[in-house]
């Protein structure tokens, strides 16, 4: 059996080691800082307790399946509650919205709000769902990457229904064709964002994303996001997959064309197999030798990534839920200056999520602890100290203006994460959320393999790999790499 060694214990490269372990092979994972789970972050400050990364929790099943894969009980390791309430959307109108777990109902609830046609709701919310089921056996499954992906029976369904995928239209032309208002539009425009991508460049294939919500469901973790990498670093532990934490790769060791090992400071390790669970262009620019470098992979625009701000509130808002939406007045404009002018937007649309909804212990009593992010160019040099400043000052009056308060009142801790500290703490280039953005028909196709023959002996996994970024997405690139690592067995 093979030794294998993993840069970065993001959710990939922990999915990854224990899907290795479970062949029967020695599995080491490297981590640069002093916990593992990479983006996903804890921050405690004044009794108030968040989660610094991801906050939205879909397709549970992924990861019970490496549970299951391992024989064991899911629950006994990990636990998780459905929320009967997805989101509540706020325009500066005074129009307001809630979405609920029952997609006839979420059409209901916006027809009447809205003024839509509730019909016409409900079948895109289903529609979204068989889009998915579509790209899921041709995209999200298996490598794109190989032949018998493309000669696969899953592919030639693939191939009779394209038609429906969208490909040649953005979502927002999408969207627009579809509803009457302007507000469901940037409604359903917003799924873009979960990827890190722009609904006005973006194809209409995105819109299979608001599927994984209104059919599939939002859920909740007990214990916070942070519960994900840490119930599977306990099973991984459980298993025999060794973590050495606060020890920082500075090079993978090839020989020729073939990865062999890895090299810290602590010292000189060899392996049989080596996997980067890093974004690809620190691994490449900083880890691997220069002749093997992907240059057409590493120039294409980087995904969007997000300035937050933790919050710790000292009352409760009655009309706020865990999941939360606050609209620009003009979204266009918004991404413009995310993607053109690489700056923020003076009016920019809101996320405030609020844990302490559910888990009440996250906050102190009668106070609440808000998430607070806006979408945010990656870093490319700008002054980011003078645009938080912006940023905070602009968010503050627009949360104002809906809700008719004075926020500032209530804000007695904060802290605050930019693309800066996003870069330095997740080795994320640019701090780009999700590495290659999506602006464009063919990014599925360009996204980096989970296996390149260029590298012997390597495999890639993550965010920044096929199938893209999102813990659904970073948990499936470990399925499939670790499929390609028993193909070329």
């Amino acid at each position: 059996m093979s030794t294998v060694g993993i840069v970065g214990s993001g959710i990939g490269g922990i999915a990854f080691a224990i899907r290795m372990q479970l062949l029967g092979h020695t599995v080491t994972v490297f981590e640069a800082n002093e916990r593992p789970g990479g983006k996903l972050g804890l921050l405690e400050m004044q009794g108030y307790r968040f989660d610094t990364g991801p906050s939205l929790f879909t397709m549970p099943q992924l990861v019970d399946e490496l549970f299951q894969l391992a024989g064991k009980n899911p629950r006994d390791y990990f636990n998780y509650e459905r929320l009967p309430e997805i989101c509540s959307y706020f325009w500066d109108d005074q129009t307001r919205l809630k979405t609920l777990e029952d997609p006839g109902e979420t059409a209901s609830l916006m027809a009447e709000a809205l003024q839509e046609d509730a019909a016409t709701i409900y079948r895109y919310i289903k529609e979204a769902g068989e889009k998915y089921n579509i790209v899921s056996d041709l995209f999200l499954d298996d490598s794109l990457h190989k032949l018998s992906t493309w000669t696969s029976k899953q592919a030639m369904h693939g191939y009779a229904n394209l038609h429906k995928l969208g490909l040649f239209q953005t979502m927002h032309q999408a969207h627009k064709s579809k509803f009457k208002n302007p507000k469901t539009v940037q409604l359903f425009d917003r799924y873009a964002t979960y990827n890190g991508s722009d609904p006005y460049q973006t194809p209409a294939t995105l819109s299979i994303i608001p599927h994984l919500e209104y059919n599939l469901g939002a859920y909740f973790p007990k214990g916070g996001m942070i519960e994900i990498p840490n119930a599977l670093v306990r099973l991984a532990k459980d298993l025999g997959v060794q973590f050495r934490l606060n020890e920082a790769v500075e090079k993978i060791r090839t020989h020729g064309n073939v990865a062999n090992g890895i090299q810290t400071k602590m010292g000189v390790y060899d392996f049989d197999i080596v996997a980067s669970n890093a974004d690809i262009r620190p691994s490449y620019k900083q880890l691997l030798p220069e002749n093997l470098r992907p240059a057409k992979l590493l120039n294409q625009p980087k995904s969007s990534s997000g300035i937050i701000f933790y919050w710790g509130i000292n009352r409760v808002f009655e009309e706020l839920g865990v999941h939360n939406i606050f609209f620009s007045k003009d979204y266009q404009a918004e991404f413009k200056a995310i993607f053109e002018k690489e700056t923020l937007f003076d009016d920019p649309t809101v996320y405030i999520h609020i844990s302490s909804k559910v888990a009440k212990e996250d906050s102190p009593d009668g106070c609440e602890n808000w998430f607070i992010l806006i979408n945010a160019p990656a870093n490319s040099g700008q002054d980011w100290d003078a645009l938080i400043e912006a940023c905070r000052r602009n968010v503050i009056q627009k949360i104002n203006r809906v809700l008719g308060i004075n926020l500032e009142d209530y804000i007695v801790a904060e802290d605050y994460l930019d693309p800066r500290r996003i870069e330095s703490r997740t080795s994320s280039a640019g701090g780009a959320l999700y590495g290659n953005s999506s602006n464009n028909k063919f990014a599925a196709f360009l996204r980096h393999p989970n296996y390149r023959a260029a590298i012997k002996n390597m495999y890639w996994i993550g965010g920044s790999v096929h199938p893209g970024g999102g813990i659904p997405l970073c948990l499936s690139s470990a399925k499939i790499a670790a499929k390609l690592f028993q193909e070329n067995a």
